[in-house]
C-alpha cells in the first residue's frame, strides 16, 4: 500500500536525501520517494504504519511528516538562518556619526565606537503564525496541536530585536563586573575603615594577588570590547571617550600589574611600609565597571530608537480577504498584487491601498491624519493601508502595495529621519578630542625628561611619573559629567510630568527658536463635544431639540453622535423610543421617534428628508463653520426645528504656554490635518505665529525640513501617528502623552499630562541642565588641569614634590565626588 505525506523543513536535496533514507529505516517501508517542490513523500510498505512511527524516523533531523486532509494547510518549518542572513538589514550609528549612512552589516561605528543599530521595516513584522512551545521547527497558520507532541500551539512572537540581545549581553557582563569589582573595591579601601586590620591575617601582597586574580574577569571578558575600541579609535585616529577608557583604566591595571611583579623597580617613596608598590585595580575595574552601566543603560535607550516603527508595523494587517472566481479566500499581505478585488469587513485594517469598489463605510483614519473624527467613505473613494473600517463590509481595489503603501511609506520617514538628524557632538566628546592626545604628549615629555635630567633611579622615577600623569587624567569624571547631570535633570523632570528620552533633548531644547505644534489633541482636548443646541422654530424649545438628538444617535456609535448622547445624560435627559434606525454615509441619520419620522445631519440629509433649509438657516450655520465648528440639523416630520454646533474645545492652558514661549523669543506654528477654517480660527485666537492646515505626514515632515534649512531649531509638538515623522525630523521632537504610543516612541521628550505647559518646563530644564553639565566639566577637568604639571614633577625641582599614582587617583575621585555632588543639586533646581 501507498500513502503520500506532507514532509515540512526540506530545503535542499540532501535534506531530501536524508528524509528518503531515514523512511526507508523504518521497518515494513518497501520505498519512498520524495518530491522536494511539492514537500511530498509517496510511502510504499507492507502494512499500515502509524504516522507516530514515521515521525520518529524523521524527529532526529528535525523534520515533520503530516497526512494532509481536504481543508488542511501544511505545517512549515522556520528556514534555518545562515550567519549572513542573521546579519542581512540596513544599520547605522544611533550616534549619527556620519549623518545617515548606513551599513548592510553589524559592527561598531569606526568614528565612535558605538555598537551599529539595525533598521526595522515592514518585514520585520512577524506573521499570524502558530509554533510549538517544545518543538519551535513547527509552525502553523492556524492554532491547534503539535503532531510530534500534542501540546497546544501558541501564537509565533517575532525574535527577539538585536538592540534587546544588545541589551542583555551587556547586562550579564556588568553584572559580571560589579560582583568582581565590588570586592577589589572594598579591599582597597579597608585601610579607610580597619586600618591594617586585614593585613595582620595576611600580608598585603596576597591581598593583591587576590584584586589581581579577581580583575582578570573583569579586564579581560566584561569590559574588553572597550580595549579593543580604544586600540581602533587610536588606529583610525578617532579619538573619543573609548581612547580615553582604555588608555586611563589600563595605564591603571598595568601599573598595578608591573609592581605587583616587580616591586623593586620602585623608588622606595612608592611603596607601602611593607615594601610592596601601592596598586591601583580598584581604579581599573571600578572606572570599567561604571563606564560599562552607562553602556547598559545607552543600550536600553537604543533599544527603544526603533519602537516608533514597531508600532507602526502592529498597524500592518497580516491577512486579508482577496475575491477570487468570486469566491472569498484568505490570504497573506504578501500576495496581494495590483488590482486585486479585496473585501474589507467591519472592524478590519485595510490591508493596502485603493479605492471602494462597491459599499460605502467610515473610517478611522487617526492613525494617518491624527483626527479622531471617521472618515465617510463610498464608491470611488480612496483608503490607506493601516487605517480601520468602521461597521459596514465593502470591496476595494489595490493601487498600491508593499513598500509603496502610504504606511510603509510612513516607516520609511520614520526611519529616514531618525537618521537624518543632525548629529550632537557631546561638549566631553569635543574636550576628549583634543584631551587625549595632549595627555599622552605629557606623559611620554615627562617620561624623557626625567630619563635624561631626572636623579637616579632616573628611569624608575621617568615611568612612575608618566603613569601618575595618565592616571590623573583618567576619564572617570569626564565621563560621569554628562551622564550624571542627565539622569538627575530626567528624575526632574519625571516628577514634573517631562518625561525625557535622551540627553539629545536636554542639550538642544534651550536653544529651540522654532515650535511646531499640531492642532487636535495637543492645542485643543483632541474630544468632540457639544458646544451650542439651537432650536429655529417655535415648535420645539432647545430642550425638546436636545431629546431628539440624544434619541436618535443612541442608536450610533459615531464619535459625534456619542458626544451629543454624554451632553444629554450629562443634563439627565429621557430618551424617547426610537425605532428604524438608520445610517446614511456622507449624510447623517434617520430614525422613527416617538411615531414622528427624524433626521439629522448635514444639509444633504436635510435635503434627502425633503426638509428645507432657509437661507437665514445656513447662514446661521456658516457662522459656525468658519469657526471651524461641525453644524448638524435637526428634522422632525420634514420640518428643520434646531440644530447642535460640535467643536472642540482649546485646552486651558494652551494660550498661557504659546505666550511664555513667545516672550522667550520662540515662534510657535500650528500645522493641522483639519481644515482651513478650523486652523484659522485657532491660530487667530493664540495669535500664534502662523498655521498651515490639511497637513498630511509628508507636509509637515517636508516643512520641519524647510526650516531646518532656513537655520531654525526646531521642536515638533504632537499626539498622532501622522505627527510621527515630523517628531522623528525635528532637533526635537515632543509627544503628547495622552496620543498615540507611535507619537510617543517618536518623540525625545514626552508629556505626561498632554499639558504644553510641559513644554515650558522642558525649556527651564533643558537650561538647567546644560549650565550643570558645562559645570560638571569644568570639575571634571580642574584637577587634571593642576594635577597633571605637579603629576609631570614640575614642583620637584623647587619643593621636592612629586604627585604619586595614589595621590593621582584620590584627586581624580575627588573630582567625581565633585561632580556628581554637583549634579545632585538640580534637584532643587525649579523648573
Amino acid at each position: 500500500m501507498k500513502h503520500t505525506y506532507h514532509i515540512a523543513g526540506m530545503q535542499c536535496d540532501k535534506c531530501r536525501e536524508k528524509v528518503e533514507q531515514s523512511l526507508l529505516n523504518v521497518d515494513g517501508v518497501i520505498s519512498v520517494s520524495v518530491d522536494l517542490k511539492k514537500e511530498e513523500a509517496v510511502v510504499e510498505m507492507r502494512n499500515h504504519l502509524s504516522l507516530e512511527k514515521l515521525q520518529d524516523a524523521l524527529s532526529k533531523d528535525g523534520y515533520v511528516i503530516q497526512v494532509l486532509k481536504e481543508g488542511d494547510k501544511p505545517l512549515r518549518k522556520k528556514k534555518a538562518q545562515s550567519s549572513n542572513d542573521k546579519e542581512e538589514g540596513v544599520y547605522y550609528c544611533p550616534m549619527h556619526c556620519e549623518g545617515d549612512k548606513t551599513y548592510d552589516k553589524p559592527g561598531n561605528c569606526p568614528v565612535c565606537g558605538m555598537e551599529l543599530v539595525k533598521e526595522q521595516n515592514l518585514s520585520s513584522a512577524s506573521s499570524n503564525q502558530w509554533t510549538c512551545p517544545m518543538h519551535p521547527e513547527v509552525i502553523k497558520d492556524e492554532p491547534g496541536s503539535c503532531p510530534i507532541c500534542g501540546m497546544d500551539l501558541i501564537p509565533l512572537q517575532a525574535d527577539v530585536s538585536e538592540e534587546e540581545k544588545t541589551y542583555k549581553r551587556l547586562l550579564k557582563k556588568f553584572w559580571i563586573a560589579a560582583v568582581f569589582t565590588s570586592p577589589i573595591f572594598l579591599l582597597a579601601m579597608s585601610e579607610m575603615f580597619v586600618g591594617d586590620a586585614l593585613y595582620q591575617i595576611v600580608d598585603q601582597k596576597y591581598w593583591n594577588w587576590f584584586q589581581f586574580t579577581l580583575s582578570l574577569p573583569v579586564v579581560f571578558y566584561a569590559t574588553w570590547m572597550f580595549f579593543e575600541r580604544a586600540y581602533k579609535s587610536i588606529v583610525t585616529w578617532n579619538l573619543n571617550m573609548f581612547t580615553l577608557i582604555g588608555i586611563g583604566a589600563g595605564v591603571a591595571w598595568l601599573f598595578s600589574v608591573f609592581g605587583m611583579i616587580f616591586p623593586d623597580f620602585f623608588p622606595e617613596q612608592f611603596k607601602t611600609e611593607s615594601g610592596n608598590v601601592h596598586v591601583y585595580f580598584e581604579a581599573a575595574t571600578v572606572i570599567l565597571t561604571l563606564v560599562l552601566l552607562g553602556q547598559l543603560l545607552e543600550a536600553r535607550a537604543h533599544s527603544k530608537t526603533s519602537s516608533a516603527v514597531k508600532e507602526l508595523l502592529k498597524l500592518a494587517p497580516n491577512k486579508a480577504v482577496k475575491i477570487v472566481d468570486g469566491v472569498e479566500v484568505e490570504v497573506g499581505i504578501d500576495e496581494i498584487a495590483l488590482n486585486d478585488i479585496l473585501k474589507v469587513k467591519p472592524g478590519d485594517k485595510i490591508p493596502v491601498d485603493g479605492i471602494i469598489t462597491e459599499g460605502d463605510t467610515s473610517i478611522d483614519e487617526s492613525m494617518i491624519t491624527g483626527e479622531p473624527i471617521p472618515v465617510n467613505k463610498s464608491v470611488g473613494d480612496a483608503v490607506s493601508s493601516g487605517t480601520i473600517n468602521g461597521n459596514q463590509s465593502f470591496l476595494m481595489k489595490a493601487e498600491k502595495v508593499g513598500s509603496d503603501t502610504l504606511l510603509s511609506q510612513i516607516i520609511n520617514m520614520v526611519n529616514d529621519a531618525s537618521r537624518s538628524r543632525a548629529p550632537i557632538q557631546n561638549l566631553a566628546d569635543k574636550v576628549s578630542g583634543y584631551f587625549v592626545p595632549v595627555v599622552v604628549l605629557i606623559s611620554i615629555a615627562t617620561f624623557i625628561i626625567w630619563a635624561i635630567w631626572g636623579p637616579e633611579p632616573a628611569y624608575a622615577y621617568a615611568l612612575v611619573n608618566a603613569i601618575a600623569v595618565l592616571i590623573i587624567a583618567c576619564p572617570c569624571a569626564l565621563g560621569l559629567a554628562t551622564p550624571m547631570s542627565v539622569m538627575v535633570g530626567v528624575g526632574k523632570g519625571a516628577q514634573n510630568g517631562v518625561l525625557i528620552k535622551n540627553a539629545e533633548a536636554l542639550e538642544k531644547m534651550n536653544k529651540v527658536n522654532t515650535l511646531i505644534v499640531d492642532k487636535t489633541g495637543t492645542i485643543t482636548e483632541g474630544r468632540p463635544t457639544v458646544e451650542k443646541i439651537g432650536a429655529f422654530g417655535k415648535k420645539l424649545s432647545e430642550e425638546e431639540v436636545l431629546q431628539f438628538i440624544v434619541s436618535i444617535n443612541s442608536n450610533s456609535e459615531h464619535p459625534l453622535a456619542e458626544a451629543t448622547v454624554k451632553y444629554g445624560n450629562e443634563r439627565k435627559i429621557e430618551k424617547l423610543k426610537s425605532s428604524n434606525f438608520k445610517a446614511i454615509t456622507g449624510k447623517g441619520v434617520v430614525a422613527q421617534v416617538n411615531a414622528q419620522e427624524v433626521a439629522l445631519g448635514n444639509p444633504k440629509m436635510m435635503e434627502e428628508s425633503n426638509a428645507s433649509l432657509s437661507a437665514d438657516f445656513l447662514e446661521k450655520a456658516k457662522e459656525f463653520q468658519k469657526n471651524g465648528k461641525t453644524v448638524s440639523f435637526l428634522s422632525v416630520d420634514n420640518q428643520v426645528e434646531g440644530y447642535v454646533v460640535i467643536g472642540d474645545k482649546i485646552k486651558d492652558t494652551s494660550a498661557k504656554a504659546i505666550h511664555e514661549l513667545q516672550e522667550k523669543g520662540v515662534d510657535v506654528i500650528m500645522l493641522t490635518g483639519d481644515n482651513k477654517e478650523t486652523a484659522k480660527a485657532v491660530a487667530e485666537e493664540l495669535n500664534l505665529s502662523g498655521y498651515k492646515a490639511g497637513m498630511l505626514p509628508q507636509d509637515k515632515l517636508s516643512e520641519v525640513d524647510r526650516l531646518q534649512k532656513e537655520g531654525k531649531i526646531v521642536a515638533v509638538a504632537g499626539d498622532g501617528i501622522n505627527d510621527a515623522p515630523a517628531l522623528a525630523k525635528s532637533d526635537v521632537g515632543i509627544a503628547m502623552g495622552t496620543g498615540t504610543d507611535v507619537a510617543i516612541e517618536s518623540a525625545m521628550i514626552t508629556l505626561v499630562k498632554g499639558d504644553l505647559n510641559g513644554i515650558v518646563k522642558a525649556r527651564h530644564l533643558s537650561t538647567a541642565v546644560m549650565k550643570n553639565i558645562r559645570q560638571n566639566l569644568f570639575f571634571a577637568l580642574v584637577y587634571n588641569t593642576v594635577g597633571i604639571p605637579v603629576a609631570a614633577g614640575v614642583l620637584y625641582p623647587i619643593l621636592g614634590i612629586l604627585l604619586s599614582p595614589m595621590i593621582a587617583a584620590l584627586a581624580m575621585s575627588f573630582s567625581s565626588v565633585s561632580v556628581i555632588a554637583n549634579a545632585l543639586r538640580l534637584r532643587n533646581s525649579d523648573i
